[in-house]
This record gives structure tokens, C-alpha cells and sequence, in this order.
């Protein structure tokens, strides 16, 4: 039985994380540019990464084609069509402001670029959205904040702010000023922890930061008053089990510790991070661990109604995309 259209909510996405080798060399062509690997097959082999470092060093290499309002809406049209041909029903998608602002990108052609696909998402392809503003934890506080003040100033459509990049040696104590200031300004927070970092950072994250969700959270699980923690407050943990794999988070699929996160009764959510970068979406996702673990309709259910519920959509698209899980799960039989 393949549960790969289960109707799901994605709120571990990196939008520049879903830029595929083919679109880097159109909008290359398009913007002129010459690319270190002139080939598709000379590029798609450097998708060949072994830990988060290497990742990122590609990642944000392959961020220079873009350099247009209409390159960010591309690139999020095609996430929406592949995710939403997935199953995904709403999607809460990260995009990198600095990482585009320090290579004389218009913070207006990003935000206005991606908005622009976002805005048609749900007459499109039935998704709806939301939009959140990560900041890179490898770079400074002030930065952050200054970046995060332009799009207060500019109405840029977030719901909320994420902290990602380079965990290790960048705890969440750097940036207790910028959520603050996120939090006056009335915007969800949500931040990766226990990825890489030790559990401390997600205690700190939860503690001084105030956020609503854990991205990752994996290494939570070496410490178990932290995981009565998680289990009792019901954090939202959006983990990504393939992305864990290719970073060597975990060495193998079969180790990840997925299944022991739902045994402890944690309130975990499956989504893919950088699909184009560690091997497949959310679809993908839950069929290989549909094949590794053998999850039945129900656990994959419980993923799908995790994710739902931890959402920041309104009530009422909750109730309907729960709604619509519930039917799903009736068809399996």
C-alpha cells in the first residue's frame, strides 16, 4: 500500500532549498550568468554532499541565479506544483532573506517574488500558504534585526521568523533581541534546534526564545527529561528523516529516530527541508518510511494530522484539511 498523496501540511521547507539542477541552468541562461559546472550531469554531481557544511556551501552557491522578482517566482511555482501534486494542502515556506540582500538581490524583488506565486498558490493548486522569514544563526543579531526591520517596514506578508543555517557554536542565546522584537510585532517564531546542536539548544530555544515549533529536534532525544518535556507541552517537532540522512544527522534511515519520537508520544511532523537537495518531498518521505519501517495508515495519518494541527493556518482550514485526512484515512481501509 503506497501512502504517498496523503493529504499533509509542510512546515519544514527552505524555498531556495527547491531550486533543481534544471532550473539553475534556465535562469542562469536567462540572467546570463556562466556556471562553475557548464553541464546538467557536471551540476547534478555536486549534489553529492557529506555533512551540513558541504550542503550549505552548494546551497548557497546555487543562489546566485537568482536575481529576479520573476526568478523567486518561479522557482516557488514549481514547489507549489510539485509539493501540491504530493498531497501537501498547506505549506509554511522558509526563504533566506541575507543570503540574498548580501548579494545586491532587492530584499523587494525576493519578498515580492515569492508572494507573487504564494498569492495564486491556493487558485493554483489548492495550497494554501504561509510565508517565514529565516535568519541565517551564522551571522550576526544586528544583521538580523536590521533585515527583519525592512520587512516590518516594507508589509512584507510573513507570519513569522525561523533561525537556520550552521547550528553548531550559534545558539539560540545570540538572537534573543530578534525574537523578542518578532514577538512584539506579532509574528509566530519558530526556530532549528537539535539538528546537529546538542539538546541544550532546544531547551534554550523553547526558553529564550519563546518558540512555537522546533525544526529538526532530533538529539532531543538524548535527554529524557527534555523529551517528557516535548511530550507533555506537546512542542511541534518538524523533522525531516531523508535531509538527516544526507547531512549524516543519522548515518542511515533505519536509525533515525523517528518511530521512538511517536512512541514517546511526541507531536512529530514529516516534511522534507531541501528537496532538491536530499533526494526527494514530502511524498517521498513518507514512502520510504513506508518501506524502511513499515508505518501503516494510521501512523502515517498521525504524521499528516500532526503536521495539520501544528500549522499556523486558521481554524477553519484546519478543520477542513482534517476533514479531508480523515476521508483519506477511511479509504485505506
Amino acid at each position: 500500500m503506497g501512502f504517498r498523496h496523503v493529504p499533509a501540511a509542510e512546515l519544514h521547507l527552505h524555498i531556495e532549498g527547491t531550486l533543481e539542477p534544471e532550473l539553475i541552468m534556465e535562469l542562469a541562461a536567462r540572467n546570463g550568468l556562466t556556471l562553475p559546472f557548464p553541464t546538467l550531469a557536471q551540476l547534478r554531481a555536486q549534489y553529492e554532499f557529506t555533512d551540513l557544511q558541504s550542503f550549505l556551501n552548494l546551497y548557497y552557491a546555487n543562489m546566485a541565479v537568482l536575481r529576479t522578482e520573476a526568478d523567486f517566482a518561479d522557482m516557488t511555482r514549481a514547489y507549489l506544483a510539485r509539493a501540491s501534486a504530493g498531497g501537501v494542502r498547506h505549506a509554511e515556506i522558509m526563504f533566506d532573506p541575507q543570503a540574498h540582500v548580501v548579494r545586491g538581490v532587492p530584499l523587494a524583488a525576493v519578498v515580492n517574488g515569492i508572494a507573487s506565486a504564494l498569492a495564486a498558490s491556493e487558485q493554483e493548486f489548492g495550497m494554501t500558504t504561509g510565508l517565514i522569514a529565516a535568519f541565517l544563526r551564522d551571522e550576526t543579531e544586528e544583521d538580523a534585526l536590521e533585515i527583519l526591520e525592512q520587512l516590518l517596514a516594507m508589509d512584507a506578508p510573513i507570519i513569522g521568523i525561523g533561525l537556520d543555517s550552521a547550528e553548531v557554536g550559534n545558539p539560540p542565546t545570540k538572537f534573543v533581541r530578534l525574537y523578542d522584537r518578532a514577538r512584539a510585532a506579532g509574528l509566530h517564531l519558530i526556530a532549528h534546534a537539535g539538528e546537529e546542536g546538542p539538546p541544550s539548544y532546544v531547551t534554550d530555544a523553547l526558553d529564550l526564545l519563546g518558540v512555537e515549533r522546533i525544526d529538526h529536534g532530533i538529539r532531543s532525544m538524548e535527554d529524557p527529561a527534555l523529551v517528557r518535556r516535548l511530550a507533555a507541552e506537546q512542542v511541534p517537532l518538524t523533522v525531516c528523516p531523508l535531509s538527516n540522512v544526507r547531512l549524516r544527522a543519522v548515518d542511515t534511515l533505519a536509525e533515525h529516530p523517528l518511530p521512538q519520537m511517536l512512541a514517546a508520544g511526541l507531536n512529530v511532523c514529516l516534511n522534507s527541508d531541501d528537496p532538491a537537495y536530499f533526494g526527494g518531498h514530502v511524498d517521498v518521505n513518507f514512502a520510504a518510511l513506508e518501506t524502511e519501517f513499515g508505518f501503516d495508515a494510521d501512523t502515517v495519518a498521525t504524521l499528516a494530522g500532526n503536521s495539520i494541527r501544528s500549522s499556523f493556518a486558521d481554524g477553519d482550514r484546519k478543520a477542513a484539511l482534517l476533514t479531508e485526512l480523515q476521508e483519506w484515512r477511511t479509504q485505506q481501509g
